[in-house]
């Protein structure tokens, strides 16, 4: 599914660069995908963080980091996708496909055909527009959050 252009003009795409943007980006997943559900700091991060590809979408009027998504390579030879978000107020505005789009760009490059990933069930929609189909239902994370395991051949 294409993303519009006035999105892609006004966000760029590319992993966090700086410091501060690796504070940003960790912030970003903590509050949106951690926080709420009363989960400690650093609960947002796991040890594949240094050999994963990160995406930050950033706002390029503010450097404002708006979105997130990771993808890694798993020993059966397909990647997973992890901690997509994107900030509340900035939601609807195709943030979210052009980071999906740039971690599925990785794959390929990386020769990966096969990408996984587990979605919050309300969020199955999204990933189904984007070519994901639903595998079987999966965990319920925090007592509270039910998942579905999904893949995109």
């Amino acid at each position: 599914m294409a993303s519009s252009s006035a999105s892609a003009n006004r966000f760029v795409i590319r992993a966090p660069s700086s410091p501060s943007e690796w504070e940003a980006y960790y912030a970003l997943r903590y509050r949106i995908l951690r926080q709420p559900w009363d989960q400690p700091p650093g609960s947002e991060r796991d040890e594949l963080e240094p050999i994963a590809c990160h995406r930050a979408a950033i706002e390029q009027s503010t450097g404002r980091i708006v979105g997130c998504g990771r993808i890694h390579r798993r020993d059966d030879g397909t990647a997973q996708i992890r901690y997509m978000a994107v900030e509340e107020g900035y939601r609807n505005l195709g943030i979210g496909s052009l980071l999906l789009e740039s971690l599925e760009e990785w794959a390929v490059e990386q020769g990966i055909s096969t990408i996984v990933l587990y979605a919050r069930r309300p969020a199955a929609a999204f990933y189904t527009r984007h070519g994901y189909l639903i595998i079987a239902p999966a965990h319920t994370l925090f007592g509270a959050i039910e998942h579905v395991l999904m893949q995109k051949p």
